[in-house]
């Protein structure tokens, strides 16, 4: 933990805007570069940025989860999402659409297996990211905690 006034201060500003921006990441990234990975990335950023600036132990309160049960979860939702277009006869990690008509919308809302593995990739990213650093505070207790 560092212990500055100005770095928590602005921890708290920066931790929201950067979740949200590692959604947009995401949501970004099926026709434009971006996606799960650079969205997981910016996600992770952020709680190593709240672990620097209040611990280890407060950033694995915020996050409620742990970094391997995020992982494998990743993990099982990308593959799922293979496996999905392989069980309807398609090849491994091939699309798969749905349409959801809405109400008061003309055009339907289009659903994806590829946002399912994005998300996918987003967890194992965040999750491996974070299981690095919180290891490394683990063996060597106060590199960043004091």
């Amino acid at each position: 933990m560092i212990q500055s006034l100005i770095l928590q201060i602005a921890t708290r500003l920066l931790v929201p805007i950067l979740l949200v921006f590692s959604v947009f990441m995401l949501l970004r990234g099926h026709n434009l570069p971006g996606g799960g990975f650079v969205g997981g990335l910016v996600a992770a950023s952020a709680f190593v940025l709240y672990a620097l600036a209040v611990g280890v132990d407060g950033a694995r309160r915020v996050l409620r989860i742990e970094p391997r049960t995020l992982l494998g979860t990743g993990l099982a939702l990308a593959l799922g999402a293979g496996l999905l277009a392989l069980g309807t006869g398609n090849s491994f990690l091939q699309s798969l659409w749905l349409k959801v008509p809405l109400p008061g919308l003309d055009d339907p809302l289009k659903l994806g297996s590829t946002l399912a593995f994005d998300i996918g990739v987003m967890f194992v990213v965040v999750g491996t990211v974070l299981l690095m650093v919180f290891s490394v505070e683990d063996r060597v207790p106060g590199l960043i905690d004091d």
